[in-house]
């Protein structure tokens, strides 16, 4: 079951890396929180827990980030960008709960 979410980590990495990052969202804040910055740390977070566990500091981090998306999503009025902060939601998700595993 760990290795299949790693997997899937992985895969959602690249997806992720596939998806044009949404126009006019550059440089744009929402709930006080930089669109750009949400969308590096998760993903710099991912990378993070695929490569191997995160110290105490960057867990959490990657938990407040999630918090942080959930609060950022419904105050997104675009559709393409609702979609692609969903995807980037779901990855910082699918990292905790890897992380999560790597702590049993």
């Amino acid at each position: 079951m760990f290795e299949e979410k790693l997997d899937a980590l992985s895969q959602m990495m690249a997806e992720h890396m596939a998806m044009p990052f949404p126009p006019g969202f550059r440089g744009l804040d929402i709930e006080n929180q930089d669109m750009v910055m949400l969308d590096a740390n998760a993903y710099g977070y991912a990378l993070g827990v695929r490569n191997g566990p995160l110290d105490e500091q960057r867990g959490k981090g990657l938990i407040w980030l999630t918090a942080v998306l959930e609060r950022v999503l419904p105050a997104i009025d675009d559709e393409y960008a609702t979609r692609y902060y969903t995807h980037v939601r779901d990855l910082a998700v699918l990292a905790a709960e890897i992380e999560t595993l790597r702590e049993r």
